[in-house]
């Protein structure tokens, strides 16, 4: 489990293919205090350390997560969000992710304003049903406040101290990045997919209107 708060940019130092899987090895500031089995989200992706050598981590990535994830698509070279697994006494200064990434999304447009990033996402429309306005989303590992959703998309602000110390301040028009919704909005959409036992009194969609939740 994470919070979104990425902790450092780390750089890719090679990423060797296996078939559909893959090893990805990097150089973080924080490798030193890594031991094996630790986990650290990757751009969002959350992933197993199996080796570390000085300053190089190294990660096994299965095939699933290289199918759902930009990790594939990295050259050696490339920066990446790190962050890394949260301690149950740490303070949740973000929002609760756990490191499954949901979708890829497009970046569609991006402006600046005094000092902020303005930016658009477009995605998949049946992932948009798990966003809200004034919620929370993960950008490649980044917790963001969505400003407001669309049928296909989402626009975000990304503060000067955000842009700095993350890879969102490098991405334009057209770049890929991973994403994970709330994953209180997936619970909740699941409930309200499943039909609830009428004897059970268990969640309705009208029981959440009566409440005053929708």
């Amino acid at each position: 489990m994470f919070t979104g708060l990425i902790e450092a940019e780390g750089r890719l130092a090679r990423l060797e293919r296996s078939g559909p899987a893959g090893r990805l090895a990097l150089t973080a500031p924080f490798a030193g205090e890594l031991a094996l089995g630790d986990s650290v989200a990757v751009n969002g992706a959350c992933l197993t350390v199996t080796t570390v050598t000085g300053d190089t981590v190294t990660f096994d990535v299965s095939p699933e997560t290289l199918a759902r994830t930009t990790l594939g698509t990295l050259r050696p070279g490339d920066p990446v969000n790190l962050e890394r697994a949260l301690r149950l006494t740490d303070r949740l200064g973000g929002h609760l992710v756990t490191g499954h990434v949901d979708c890829l999304a497009t970046l569609a447009e991006r402006r600046e304003e005094a000092g902020n990033i303005l930016i658009a996402f477009r995605l998949p429309p049946e992932q948009t049903r798990q966003l809200a306005a004034k919620g929370s989303v993960a950008v490649d590992g980044v917790s963001l406040t969505v400003n407001e959703v669309s049928n296909d998309g989402f626009t975000v602000n990304i503060i000067p101290h955000t842009a700095a110390r993350t890879t969102l301040q490098g991405k334009r028009p057209g770049a890929t990045v991973n994403i994970e919704t709330d994953i209180l909005a997936k619970y909740v959409e699941r409930l309200l997919a499943t039909p609830a036992s009428p004897s059970a009194g268990g969640l309705s969609r009208e029981l959440l209107e009566k409440s005053g939740f929708l």
